[in-house]
């Protein structure tokens, strides 16, 4: 049986290239809350066509509505027939005193996995949230195509794209990342996150680490590529983001990987705006053969 959404309601919404940019609101049983996310779809879907969904995870501190006012995709989106959806990055108002105690922690930044330490496993449970309701749920609902999905993201984001496309093979025909958190368990970011949500036994971190899970794997997973933009004006580039050890494992797996590395971009959304049309024609060319 399709997956529904239980008590849909849509926050607002706004003409956009010919489609239309929406704001929903749900009950979701996975986080056990409200949660929120954004929907672009293009003229291509309004007028009765099944398009292909590429799905955009957010980075620290960011909302469902980041991507969408400051990304730039929808122009893009519109001339190439993708719906473009934009989750909320964390659960919010869970009753956790700390929840908001810190900017990379709690809060805006739920590395998209399933915690599994009090008191945080009781909401944040990202992976199955968008696995298991989200997605499912978004398919179903607006008649989009379920053999064809992309998966991309910025920073916390973009570790959250690579490591589920790693993690449910199948599940996505194309993936790319922004500025992505390669080697979670060998920085600040991921030391803090991991040991919050997942505990001081180290061993339960490789599964959620996107150089590992790619160093762990006997073929390309992803032949038609992996493309990955990286700013080299990003303050976070040398101690948080590691790229290096994303592209030495895709070497190691015979994974083709474009990582293009730019002078002066930092880790911003002009960086995103710049070449977010790139990626958008990354994933078209892969889901439109998919």
């Amino acid at each position: 049986m399709p997956i529904a959404f239980e008590r849909l309601e849509l926050i607002s919404e706004h003409a956009c290239f010919g489609g239309v940019q929406r704001f929903y609101k749900h009950a979701s049983s996975e986080i056990g809350l409200p949660m929120r996310f954004g929907l672009f779809l293009p003229p291509q879907a309004l007028a009765g066509s099944q398009v292909p969904l590429l799905t955009f995870l957010a980075g620290l501190t960011c909302t469902e509505e980041t991507f969408a006012t400051k990304g730039g995709a929808q122009r893009m989106a519109a001339e190439l027939g993708l719906a473009l959806l934009s989750p909320d990055t964390s659960p919010r108002n869970t009753g956790v005193d700390s929840e908001d105690h810190h900017w990379d922690f709690g809060v805006g930044a739920g590395f998209y996995l399933d915690a599994t330490q009090s008191p945080w496993s009781g909401h944040w449970c990202m992976e199955s949230y968008l696995l298991k309701e989200l997605l499912p749920a978004v398919l179903g609902e607006f008649r989009l195509v379920q053999e064809r999905q992309g998966l991309f993201g910025h920073s916390m984001g973009g570790h959250g794209a690579l490591t589920l496309a790693l993690r449910h093979p199948g599940v996505f025909a194309s993936v790319s990342a922004f500025a992505p958190i390669c080697a979670p368990t060998q920085c600040p970011w991921g030391h803090k996150a991991f040991t919050g949500y997942l505990g001081q036994d180290e061993s339960t971190w490789a599964a959620h680490d996107a150089s590992l899970l790619m160093a762990a794997q006997t073929r390309a997973p992803y032949p038609e590529g992996i493309l990955i933009d990286q700013g080299l004006a990003d303050k976070f580039l040398q101690e948080q983001l590691h790229p290096e050890a994303f592209e030495a494992a895709c070497a190691a797996a015979s994974q083709p990987l474009t990582l293009r590395r730019h002078a002066g971009y930092d880790h911003g959304y002009y960086f995103i705006a710049s070449f977010v049309a790139d990626h958008l024609r990354h994933h078209a060319q892969t889901l439109r053969a998919a």
